[in-house]
């Protein structure tokens, strides 16, 4: 691993982890004659989402189970409506949880994945930005160069000139071979010319160094080290333009699909309609935001990006269907196990409680199930959140007779 300008702080080794599995795939690559950074990129991407994909499975589990949940926490939230003394909000907040346990999910895995995104996000931008100080292969490439610019007379003021220019890493006081291929990899193709120009004895080296650089970093035509915006302004081809703009477009796109999909077949809880309305505006404007990110950022990112959401898109579409082919009351039973369990370890609700809690709440349903089926009888008809309720279980299962208590609730309520 090399030691150019690398993120330092909290993030510093998550950086250098990341780097490694760059170096790794970017090496079979190498192997296969395809020394391409783009690839690499796209190829990262899915293996850190392979690794994520526990907490994505637990993550779309729970929105699948909130539906099935809703009846129970709603019933809850209305048995202690009014009372915010702290002892009756620990017990809400006890039989709560007795739900969560019970239908086997953590409302904390989502926030939970966002956070490890994020914490991948800001690192990942690092090592693209400065991808030889992370990938050994890619720094060879510079290593001839920049050790003749070191030596070379004017060549360090040069550089230093040219890097507020090309927005490279800040240029230390002490110029290194490290830092001249910092600001290297940062190069447009004018620059190489205009390098070459300015000291033409280096220019045969300058020339391999440009076409190696540049094989690499090309992807669809685009450099990856670049950023759209750089295109759009500085680029007169029609085609470079729409190229670039393809970026954002297809990042915004995609981020915005990924999203339909994840929500797609998730009921939102009932008297929630601030927080659905919180959500529809949060999954328009990040789209937005991501077209924004990848037309300011380096190509690579909006690679990235768009890789993302497609793997997010299909890991969704798969651990939907593996979902829907599960017996959810086999789940339950199983939860209420686990659950048991775990509480006699602790020492806190025994397996008894929970299962005696379990069993009341199946009787609740058994003994309103039939008042309910009167006062469907009466009624004119279901609203469109019923029937799509309906729509979602399996007749006769558990999940039916809590969708049929909550209908009876809706009605009586009305009354």
């Amino acid at each position: 691993m090399s030691l150019l300008t690398k993120s330092g702080g909290i993030l510093g080794p998550i950086a250098t982890v990341l780097g490694y599995v760059m170096t790794g795939i970017f090496a079979v690559l190498a192997a296969m004659s395809l020394p391409n950074i783009g690839l690499a990129i796209i190829l990262f991407t899915v293996v850190i989402y392979m690794i994520m994909l526990p907490l994505t499975y637990r993550q779309q589990k729970f929105s699948r189970m909130t539906p099935l949940m809703n009846p129970e926490l709603t019933a809850i939230r209305e048995k202690y409506k009014g009372k915010n003394d702290q002892a009756t909000m620990q017990r809400m907040n006890e039989e709560t949880q007795q739900v969560y346990a019970k239908y086997g999910v953590n409302p904390a895995g989502s926030c939970v994945q966002l956070v490890v995104q994020m914490l991948i996000l800001f690192p990942l931008y690092r090592v693209i930005m400065n991808v030889p100080a992370y990938v050994d292969q890619v720094k060879a490439v510079f290593t001839n160069l920049a050790s003749q610019l070191l030596k070379t007379p004017g060549a360090e003021k040069y550089l230093k000139d040219i890097a507020g220019s090309i927005q490279a890493t800040t240029i230390a006081k002490e110029f290194t071979e490290n830092t001249i291929i910092d600001t290297l990899y940062k190069f447009r193709p004018d620059n190489w010319t205009a390098l070459a120009k300015q000291f033409p004895d280096l220019s045969g080296v300058i020339s391999s160094t440009e076409k190696t650089i540049g094989q690499m970093n090309n992807f669809l035509g685009l450099n990856i080290a670049n950023t759209p915006m750089n295109y759009i302004r500085e680029h007169a081809s029609v085609w470079f333009v729409i190229g670039a703009i393809l970026v954002p477009v297809l990042a915004a796109l995609t981020q915005w699909v990924s999203v339909k999909v994840s929500m797609a077949g998730n009921t939102q809880p009932e008297g929630s309609d601030q927080m659905a309305g919180t959500m529809k505006i949060m999954n328009n404007v990040m789209p937005l935001m991501s077209a924004f990110f990848c037309l300011t950022l380096p190509v690579g990112m909006g690679i990235y990006w768009i890789m993302s959401a497609v793997v997010r898109m299909v890991q969704t579409i798969l651990i939907n269907k593996r979902l829907e082919k599960q017996d959810m009351e086999e789940i339950l039973r199983k939860n209420m196990e686990k659950a048991k369990k775990k509480m006699e370890k602790k020492g806190g609700v025994t397996g008894a409680q929970i299962a005696q809690n379990a069993a009341i709440n199946t009787r609740k349903v058994d003994d309103q199930l039939s008042r309910a089926k009167r006062m469907q009888k009466a009624a004119t008809g279901l609203d469109e959140s019923a029937l799509t309720r309906r729509a979602n279980v399996r007749p006769g299962s558990l999940a039916e007779k809590a969708n049929m208590v909550s209908e009876y609730n809706e009605k009586h309520r009305k009354k």
